[in-house]
């Protein structure tokens, strides 16, 4: 399924907005929304309930409540049996009024993880059987431009309407000669790098991850331009690159603290620039790397090892 026709779609829908999720929502399946709030914002909020009964009330398997007033914060819940539980409150700010935004909300097994902006903001653990979720609500003072429910977490969250962000128009996909993203990964970097390309991996380490690896390869031949190794047990950062069957000098040095933690959604971003590569983490930038090879067309390989699991890979020029 490519990313520009998820399984179902709602373009621009009008608020109140109550919509029912055929089939209802499956562990590996992501809901987005794309939108923006006012810059007069006080609050909205975003529901998955069991059917869209109002009295009495359907149960809400998991309520994300932004509210801008006051003390801003992000409260989230759930109502059983129209009663609601201990709330989940945190007192960051992922939605700014008077910007855009894009919400992911990732299926699990056990819990639902949430995104946005590309930044991992919170997990909320089940309290209503999955297999009950069928129905998305959403109301407030906010402006939706699209709903859209994802069949795989292996696709890569990209717009939903017509009119894309000038800086997601080149966006590419990259996937495995057998078009997966399963562990061990590698796939090609079609025409290689150059200075303004970028490279994001999505993805969430394992509930148990010790360490991964991303490698930025040069083909033909064994050489790696840029190996990336987050050792979460150990909090450091490993950057490196193997060159003539040697490794280099090893580099450890972080601007900001480590970014990584095991069972965790993450998004980074690694950045070719014309004397080395930059790379931001959740948002953040983490680090410098000056090239090793020169030629930077000659990447053409992205490796991914260890304990984690891939949502999406794609290249783009900024």
């Amino acid at each position: 399924m490519s990313v520009s026709k998820p399984r179902q779609t709602f373009l621009n829908p009008v608020l109140p907005f109550s919509g029912t999720i055929l089939g209802g929502l499956l562990p590996g399946e992501m809901l987005l929304i794309q939108g923006s709030v006012p810059s007069d914002a006080d609050r909205f909020q975003v529901d998955l309930t069991c059917g869209s009964s109002v009295t009495p009330r359907s149960d809400v398997a998991f309520h994300l409540n932004p509210r801008f007033r006051r003390s801003a914060c992000l409260v989230c819940n759930a109502l059983l049996d129209q009663v609601w539980g201990r709330e989940q409150i945190l007192y960051e700010k992922p939605f700014v009024p008077g910007n855009d935004f894009e919400l992911v909300v990732l299926v699990l097994a056990d819990r639902f993880k949430v995104a946005v902006n590309g930044g991992h903001v919170l997990d909320f653990l089940h309290r209503v059987a999955l297999h009950r979720v069928d129905t998305v609500y959403i109301s407030g003072t906010v402006r939706v431009q699209a709903v859209g429910v994802l069949q795989s977490a292996s696709e890569v969250p990209a717009p939903l309407t017509n009119q894309e962000p000038a800086d997601r128009k080149h966006d590419t996909a990259i996937l495995s000669s057998s078009g997966d993203l399963m562990i061990p990964f590698r796939g090609e970097l079609l025409s290689g790098l150059k200075s303004g390309r970028c490279v994001t991996i999505r993805g969430e380490t394992l509930q148990n991850a010790q360490s991964f690896a991303v490698n930025l390869r040069v083909s033909p031949g064994g050489n790696i331009a840029l190996h990336l190794n987050p050792r979460l047990k150990k909090g450091v950062f490993i950057r490196n690159s193997f060159l003539s069957e040697c490794w280099g000098s090893e580099e450890r040095q972080l601007i900001g603290c480590f970014p990584f933690s095991a069972g965790q959604y993450f998004e980074m971003i690694v950045r070719a620039e014309q004397r080395g590569f930059r790379v931001a983490v959740n948002g953040q930038h983490q680090l410098d790397f000056p090239h090793r090879v020169q030629n930077l067309s000659q990447v053409s390989q992205l490796e991914v090892l260890g304990d984690v699991r891939l949502l999406s890979l794609s290249i783009s020029d900024q």
